[in-house]
Parts: structure tokens; C-alpha cells; sequence
């Protein structure tokens, strides 16, 4: 499995962005696709995850109200709409495949990695 995620960048707090994660190669089953985000100097955060077959978006507190997690299974692709951007969310934001086993949102419980995208807002 392969993942591409593409769409930071940088924006004015209030802002918004769209990133997106291509998905490539063999995935199966009702698994999630996950977004995390890693920060200068702190560990890598949950932001949201979405389910390949079912709608089933989970999200982390800092994304509650203000991002969402979609997918197009017919492009192979999920994406995660970020609205009313503050500074604090400025990091480096990595989508994750390849759950095996745990908890959604632990970072350990994904195999595949894709390269990460910086987003960056100013204040």
C-alpha cells in the first residue's frame, strides 16, 4: 500500500484547506484511512479516520467542528476539509493505512506511512 497526500500549504488563521491522500495497492476490508499531524518538538496527533466501506468518520478533539473526513472509493482517495484554520494547527499532517489491530486513533496501530504535507497558518 502507497500513499500520496498532497493540498497544504500556507493560509491566514480562519482559513481553510483540502488535503488529500491517494491510496495505491492492495487494501481490503472495512478499515480505516487515518490523518494524523506532527508538530515541531511534540508527538504525532490524531486528526480524524474514515472507514473504506462505511461511513463511520472518527475525529480527534482538536478537529471536532471544524474538519471533516471524506472519502472516493472511485478514486481511491480521502480527503480531510479543514475549516476556521488556527496557528496551532500549523504541522506536518501524514495519512496512515494498513490498521491492524488497537485503538483508531494510536498512531502505532497503522502500518503505512504516506510522505506528509505542511500546512502552515499564520496568525
Amino acid at each position: 500500500v502507497q500513499l500520496q497526500a498532497s493540498g497544504g500549504g500556507l493560509v491566514q488563521a480562519g482559513g481553510s484547506l483540502r488535503l488529500s491522500c491517494g491510496v495505491s495497492g492492495r487494501t481490503s476490508g472495512d478499515l480505516p484511512i487515518a490523518w494524523f499531524r506532527q508538530a515541531p518538538g511534540k508527538e504525532r496527533e490524531f486528526v480524524a479516520a474514515i472507514r473504506l466501506w462505511s461511513d463511520s468518520p472518527y475525529y480527534g478533539d482538536s478537529a471536532k467542528g471544524r474538519f471533516t473526513i471524506a472519502r472516493d472509493n472511485a478514486k481511491n482517495t480521502v480527503y480531510l476539509q479543514m475549516n476556521s484554520l488556527r496557528p496551532e494547527d500549523t504541522a506536518v499532517y501524514y495519512c496512515a493505512a494498513g490498521f491492524s489491530s488497537g485503538l483508531i486513533q494510536l498512531s502505532r496501530s497503522y502500518t503505512y506511512w504516506g510522505q506528509g504535507t505542511q500546512v502552515t497558518v499564520s496568525s
